[in-house]
């Protein structure tokens, strides 16, 4: 499959007329890498994200598992997960950032990476096998989806969006819409 421009724009535009979490996804946009900045957030915001991560599969995630993984997050020390989401704001690449993120219980790469995105979603974009498996279907990467990845691989995945994003002259967000809609 060729990625083009007009492509990306028309998937885009479909998941934000027929994805449920486009609505709930824009308003978190917007509002939680201001309060992440600034610490205005409680654990509910942060909870979200991890939320998020998993419902967004819409059931085609384990249910034991993604419970589990929401369970755990939710009992981690609170000042602990505040304390990671300062780092990462302030770190100057997705490597620091999701080094300090998987220090969190049930925060591993994919997870760390939806969590940049709400941090900075002009720097980051989330990963999971439906988009990897969209760059990888359009040639833009090599590799099944390693699951799950390290950060070098989440680093060659970002590097991967970030160039398409500068060629299709759109931001992340829009490119995450278009291969998540993609890989259906």
């Amino acid at each position: 499959m060729e990625l083009t421009r007009s492509l990306v724009e028309s998937e885009a535009r479909e998941y934000r007329e027929r994805e449920p979490l486009y609505g709930v996804e824009r308003e978190n946009l917007e509002t939680l890498p201001t309060a992440f900045a600034s610490g205005e957030y409680g654990r509910r915001d942060a909870a979200w994200v991890v939320r998020w991560y998993y419902r967004r599969f819409l059931g085609d995630y384990p249910d034991a598992e993604r419970r589990a993984a929401e369970e755990a997050f939710w009992d981690t020390d609170f000042e602990a997960v505040r304390s990671a989401i300062a780092d990462a704001v302030v770190a100057t690449d997705a490597a620091t950032g999701i080094d300090r993120l998987t220090d969190l219980e049930a925060v591993g790469v994919p997870v760390a990476s939806g969590v940049l995105m709400f941090v900075d979603p002009d720097a980051y974009v989330v990963v999971g096998p439906r988009e990897w498996a969209a760059l990888r279907e359009t040639g833009a990467l090599s590799e099944p989806y390693p699951d799950p990845p390290s950060i070098r691989e989440y680093e060659t995945y970002l590097e991967r969006c970030r160039a398409l994003a500068d060629r299709f002259d759109c931001d992340l967000w829009t490119l995450y819409r278009a291969l998540w809609r993609l890989s259906k």
